[in-house]
């Protein structure tokens, strides 16, 4: 008499590893998959043995050493950037990856919002009619721009990707901004190599060609901007100032970069809980079409509110960009993130993974008095770019 050992219920179901600090996604895939928790550090090769499927963050490489040999066929990741996926190894091998681009554009247009409005509330930089270079205009350097003019500032768009797509109209080229610009914001993504390589973008070469003196951001990847370049930009004065949230070999920061900086973050800029939900939401619908789960719509209920969903200023003799200024701050102050950083830099990783509720524009309503029309119109402009929801200027549509 043969006897069949018939596997239990749920080693019929794939099994997916899933990065434990990935929010909103516990108790979703389990009634379709098994499921493992990881800390991103202990999802290893051994851990991969027992997966069909990986949904990760960016601390999480996946390239031979954690995946030859393993069942794996799938891979979502709830980033915008993908530079931590081997691709042509899981190419090669049939792996199936996502990513999920634009979670997170609206978070970092918040995040570039606020670091503008604290150089111009606390350090009295006036941003009207500024030249404000942002190189690479995808999703989010699109946000960006559309926040350059609602801030009254001159928008350069550089994307040689895109510009070869869809012509040069529009479209600024490297030397000009290199000559014109009073802000320069990156927002590429990390390419070690070709002809569109940003590793080190910019570099010594880069900052010996500025001429105005520009103040820089890095909210794209670390590396695309050299730590020793820049450190040696701000002490000769090639630039005016330097605002990052990505460094090189995060989370060990370069402490003398990070003294020097004027605002510092720890990779946070996309880590609102409309970016965090999209993220998720991303890789999960991913995970549901790949092995059919019928969830393919999926999206998270009962995101967390704002502690003071009503921002109320008192206008007085403040101007249109002060008071913009100030209603920003009111949905996220950078500089709490920039202290918490700058208190225990060692932490970098812990500051993410235990990162605060922050709401994006679209969960906040303004109240003001005696605004001039201009005013008004970027309050709305503003809050639309995080919703479709009216904004409330003086308790009325």
């Amino acid at each position: 008499m043969i006897s069949l050992n018939l596997p239990k219920e749920h080693d019929l179901k794939p099994t997916i590893v899933i990065d434990s600090h990935i929010p909103f996604v516990k108790g979703v895939l389990e009634p379709y998959a098994r499921v493992i928790y990881s800390e991103s550090a202990a999802i290893s090769h051994a851990l991969a043995k027992q997966a069909d499927g990986l949904i990760i963050r960016t601390r999480t490489r996946c390239d031979a050493s954690l995946l030859e040999g393993t069942p794996v066929r799938f891979i979502a990741t709830a980033t915008i950037g993908h530079d931590h996926i081997d691709m042509a190894y899981c190419e090669a091998r049939g792996i199936r990856w996502h990513d999920a681009p634009g979670c997170n554009a609206h978070a970092v247009m918040q995040y570039v919002a606020s670091a503008l409005a604290a150089l111009c509330l606390r350090h009295k930089y006036t941003l009207g009619n500024k030249r404000i270079a942002i190189i690479g205009v995808g999703n989010v350097g699109a946000k960006i721009a559309s926040l350059a003019h609602i801030l009254g500032m001159v928008p350069l768009l550089n994307d040689p990707p895109r510009e070869r797509n869809e012509g040069s109209a529009g479209f600024v080229r490297l030397d000009e901004i290199l000559e014109t610009a009073d802000l320069i914001t990156l927002h590429m993504p990390l390419h070690m190599e070709g002809n569109d390589k940003t590793f080190h973008l910019a570099g010594e070469t880069f900052f010996k060609r500025l001429q105005k003196k520009p103040l820089l951001i890095n909210t794209a990847r670390g590396p695309v901007a050299n730590t020793s370049a820049v450190k040696k930009a701000i002490r000769t004065g090639r630039i005016s100032g330097f605002i990052a949230d990505v460094w090189e070999n995060e989370p060990a920061l370069d402490l003398e970069l990070l003294a020097m900086t004027d605002i510092a973050t720890p990779h946070i800029a996309g880590y609102s809980v409309e970016g965090k939900a999209n993220g998720t939401a991303a890789c999960v619908r991913a995970a549901s079409r790949y092995f059919g789960f019928g969830i393919d719509n999926w999206y998270p209920e009962n995101l967390p509110q704002p502690a003071n969903p009503l921002i109320k200023l008192e206008t007085g003799t403040k101007t249109s960009e002060q008071l913009i200024s100030e209603a920003i701050l009111a949905t996220y102050d950078i500089m709490k993130d920039d202290a918490a950083l700058r208190t225990n830099p060692g932490a970098f990783e812990s500051l993410r993974d235990l990162y605060p509720v922050r709401r994006e524009f679209g969960a906040y309503n303004v109240m003001v008095d005696g605004v001039e029309a201009i005013t008004f119109q970027n309050f709305s402009t503003l809050h639309q770019l995080s919703s479709d929801s009216p904004l409330f200027l003086n308790g009325k549509n």
